[in-house]
């Protein structure tokens, strides 16, 4: 089984939700492939309650995704992380490229940057929605005979 390791800021929004519908998409299509997630930021000060936010809960549950009871806090990401992955995404490169850059150097040009900005910053379409479009198209990648998820996105 291969790993996708999602990693956005907290570890609370938009990589939680890519974790949770990216696997819910593997099994559907019996992918050989799993998704965990992480954070690059997670001393900073927010406002996350909780270990997932509500919002994401509601839309993967308006999807049909099974949410279990009892979720995992939000975890900052390791090294150990980021070795036992195969393929690694940061939802948003203007956000996570500094990060990756400051914490962990020789993984920058290993990741692959979307650009999936955060709710405060999102004018037009929901990063949920981005999200999902993004997922839906490298699982469809990743169903190719020989599977490159780092043309995923453009």
């Amino acid at each position: 089984m291969k790993t996708i390791l999602f990693l956005c800021t907290g570890n609370y929004y938009r990589s939680r939700f890519s974790e949770h519908w990216f696997n819910h998409l593997a099994t559907q299509q019996n992918l050989d492939w799993r998704a965990t997630s992480r954070g690059l930021g997670l001393h900073r000060e927010n406002n996350n309650v909780g270990a997932v936010s509500p919002d994401v809960i509601a839309v993967l549950k308006e999807r049909g995704v099974q949410v279990p009871d009892s979720l995992r806090n939000p975890t900052q990401v390791t090294d150990t992380d980021l070795r036992a992955a195969d393929h690694i995404i940061a939802v948003d490169e203007p956000e996570h490229r500094p990060l990756v850059i400051a914490q962990f150097p020789e993984w920058v040009d290993t990741v692959e940057y979307w650009r999936v900005r955060d709710l405060d910053e999102t004018t037009t379409e929901s990063p949920l929605i981005q999200l999902e479009r993004n997922i839906q198209k490298l699982v469809e990648l990743l169903k190719l005979p020989d599977p490159q998820p780092q043309k995923a996105i453009e």
